[in-house]
């Protein structure tokens, strides 16, 4: 019992961490229609500048360094890589996002080498839950997650910027027509994303203190993927998606026979999914004007 409990946590944390990487996924898509495949590649960063401003050992402000210094590049790689793309063919969007993937690798590489980095943040200890040993870490994760997950909702149904953000993704022309400005409704799409990146790189550094180049590429990979299973566009639809990868994942690696093939067994819960509901589980059929 103890064992399926922790098992249950570290998958739902794990999820969560999913979870926010796939909002910022979702969140652009659902506004700009693009997929932002370098996405991934700025929990990367964000761990390499908790990395650099750890040597400070004020890991509070290594944090906030993080957040600031992925909002800025997300903004930045928005303006010079994708907004002179605005009314191109979604092929040329795709190849670009992935150029830029490329590019910050490559970059990381260059400016810290391609050895690992250990990065230790903070030891939070575990603690006895329900009988079961569990990571204060898992269990403020998965509260972080839900805590983003419940404020962005709020913030797109409750605040003016947030309604925009509705109407842009409903109908650009016409969010257009009504003087919102679409460009920087897209800019701050790619602002929100970043910073949840940055939160994604923290947790994750508290599951795996090690840090390299590539570190973004695979959880932006299982974060898309958790983003389309719930529904790409839908806030709710990457929160259930991320928690349900996030559990398949640690169930699997406990299951010594089926662990080699983890990824196998997440990646082919999507093709089901896609088959028996192409929109995911709370996306919903757009139609297309024509």
């Amino acid at each position: 019992m103890e064992l399926i409990l922790s098992t249950l946590i570290n998958g739902l944390s794990l999820g969560g961490i999913y979870a926010m990487i796939a909002l910022g996924y979702t969140m652009v898509y659902g506004i700009a229609k693009m997929l932002n495949f370098a996405h991934g590649d700025i929990i990367m960063v964000g761990g390499y500048i908790i990395y650099v401003f750890m040597a400070f050992n004020n890991p509070i402000f290594a944090i906030l360094m993080a957040v600031v210094f992925c909002v800025i590049l997300g903004v930045i790689i928005e303006k010079v890589a994708y907004k002179p793309l605005r009314g191109a063919s979604p092929l040329a969007v795709l190849i670009t996002a992935i150029g830029v993937s490329y590019l910050l690798q490559s970059l990381a590489q260059i400016i810290f080498g391609s050895a690992n980095k250990m990065v230790m943040v903070y030891d939070f200890g575990a603690v006895t839950f329900l009988g079961a040993n569990v990571q204060v870490s898992a269990l403020v994760t998965l509260g972080v997650a839900f805590a983003v997950m419940t404020a962005l909702t709020m913030f797109v149904k409750c605040t003016r910027t947030g309604r925009a953000m509705i109407a842009v993704s409903e109908d650009k022309g016409a969010a257009q027509l009504m003087g919102i400005d679409v460009n920087k409704i897209i800019t701050i799409t790619f602002a929100i994303g970043s910073a949840l990146a940055a939160l994604a790189g923290l947790f994750y550094l508290f599951k795996a203190p090690s840090i390299s180049s590539t570190l973004g590429a695979m959880p932006g990979i299982k974060a898309f993927t958790a983003a389309v299973i719930g529904g790409i566009g839908s806030i709710p639809g990457a929160m259930l998606g991320g928690l349900l990868l996030g559990i398949v994942e640690c169930i699997s690696y406990k299951i010594t026979a089926i662990a080699p093939y983890t990824d196998a067994i997440e990646f082919s819960i999507l093709i089901i999914i896609l088959l028996v509901r192409p929109t995911g589980f709370l996306g919903k059929k757009r139609r297309e004007k024509v």
